[in-house]
């Protein structure tokens, strides 16, 4: 007997839908493809992104709202990776190190979207999952919707509540959920900072903060005034703290300035500014005609030392070990009004005769965990046991600095790192058994600047001063 039921009893299927193709998001493509190349080649965002927002300009895909958009999904991820890490982890049923990195820059992307910006939640999911679609294939795709709908179930605060632990349990470890930063860095941080919970959850959430774009009116070639002026006080504000600085206002594109284009004024962090001029005012014995940038890549500090030697008769020797970053040096200095020298050279083995110098700026490199605010991606580049790689090159270099300093001269010792193992540490190091160099006090050369620290050395932090934090130790040698 046959129990098929005949033709006539049949019911007609309906059509399948057809398949539609995945659009392309010309904005959230291009945040995506700026997440891989920061994961995939360690590049930097801040010099991913703009060349990839000037060809999708050029080829008239992108408004300023489009750019702004693009860029706030790149930094804002970035910035937020521990944490949206952590609520992906809590959403999947796998360890997160096995989904494929490009997978979890889509989730991420998505979980910002979602917890961190006014996007609507509907256009979040539908925008990541088309996303996914156009880069993961359709498979893949399934699984970004079905996590991304869990994660919309609830807000940010919510997700912190479930997925860190509390701050009574472990405060390091609640600070780096919830604030986004690897628990070593919260540490160290901590330990540089001192005093209790307010401060420190000031300052990661400062470093979680998108940065003001800061010019400075290059010494000898403009003024803040002058830069004001051509700028637009409706474009513009002066500096806190340094007389040379001009703050844009919030999407201001400093390329776009004819003042910044004829390089007679440039992007330099306030903080960067204060280092310079605080070496350029330090009270010396003797003779100040030469001066010495040790380290001077890629050509801020250089720029402003070079025109305010040049204002007072002596010239600047801008030594930088990497050829390339000797090349951006000398563009930063193209133009200055006085004399001045580029080379390329390593200033543990330098080329000069000790106590050549009056003045000396030695700005080391250094892990940059005073530029997170700059560069995010770097808290999750860096490791604690890369401060074991750079301590012996930054001793190395501030005793070649103290050897070719001429007694009655000054060193800066400078790092855009709070760490103390970069900062105190290295300048008790050298200091230790050397009778011939003494610590000047650096604070009153920072006139108004508050909450420098105990001194002599200063520190500048985001949270504070609205700056990168930087540091500084002013040396003079003695015999």
């Amino acid at each position: 007997m046959n129990d098929q039921p005949s033709s006539s009893n049949r019911r007609p299927r309906k059509p399948g839908k057809p398949y539609r193709r995945p659009q392309k998001d010309p904005v959230r493509m291009l945040a995506f493809e700026a997440l891989r190349a920061v994961d995939e080649r360690d590049a930097y965002a801040n010099l991913v992104l703009p060349p990839l927002l000037r060809k999708a300009r050029d080829k008239g895909d992108f408004d300023a709202r489009d750019a702004a958009l693009a860029t706030e999904l790149v930094y804002g991820t970035l910035r937020r990776q521990g944490t949206y890490d952590a609520i992906v982890a809590a959403c999947i049923d796998r360890p997160l190190r096995e989904v494929d990195p490009p997978v979890l820059d889509v989730l991420n992307l998505g979980v910002h979207q979602l917890l961190g910006t006014r996007i609507p939640t509907h256009a979040a999911v539908s925008a990541s999952v088309e996303l996914a679609r156009v880069v993961l294939g359709d498979g893949r795709a399934k699984f970004v919707n079905a996590v991304l709908r869990k994660v919309s179930a609830d807000d940010l605060d919510g997700w912190l509540a479930k997925v860190a632990p509390s701050y009574d349990e472990d405060p390091e470890d609640h600070l780096a959920v919830v604030h986004s930063h690897p628990r070593w860095v919260v540490s160290a941080l901590w330990d540089s900072l001192g005093g209790g919970r307010a401060g420190i959850e000031d300052l990661l959430e400062a470093d979680n903060e998108r940065p003001e774009v800061t010019l400075v009116a290059r010494p000898g070639r403009t003024t803040a005034e002058a830069v004001l002026t051509e700028v637009g006080e409706e474009s513009a504000l002066p500096g806190r703290w340094s007389p040379y600085a001009v703050r844009l206002a919030e999407g201001g594109e400093p390329g776009s300035f004819d003042v910044v284009k004829s390089g007679r004024a440039g992007v330099q962090d306030e903080g960067s500014q204060l280092v310079a001029l605080a070496l350029a005012n330090a009270p010396i014995e003797g003779s100040d005609r030469k001066w010495l940038d040790g380290c001077a890549g890629p050509g801020g500090k250089a720029a402003m030392l070079a025109g305010l030697a040049a204002e007072r008769g002596a010239v600047l020797l801008a030594s930088e070990k990497q050829p390339h970053r000797a090349g951006l040096v000398a563009k930063a200095l193209d133009g200055n009004p006085g004399p001045y020298q580029v080379i390329a050279a390593d200033g543990t083995r330098p080329p000069w005769l000790p106590g050549t110098f009056d003045r000396i700026l030695m700005d080391v490199p250094c892990t940059g965990l005073g530029a997170l605010r700059r560069r995010p991606e770097a808290r999750w580049r860096r490791r604690i046991e890369d401060l074991e790689g750079f301590a012996p090159l930054q001793r190395s270099l501030l005793r070649g600095a103290l050897e070719a300093v001429r007694v009655g001269g000054v060193v800066g010792y400078a790092t855009c790192s709070p760490h103390l193992a970069e900062t105190r540490a290295v300048v008790d190091d050298v200091l230790k058994g050397n009778d011939g160099a003494e610590l000047i006090d650096a604070r009153p050369l920072l006139e108004g600047v508050p909450a420098v620290g105990d001194g002599p050395d200063i520190q500048l932090w985001p949270h504070l001063h609205g700056t990168d934090a930087m540091y500084l130790a002013l040396i003079r040698r003695t015999a």
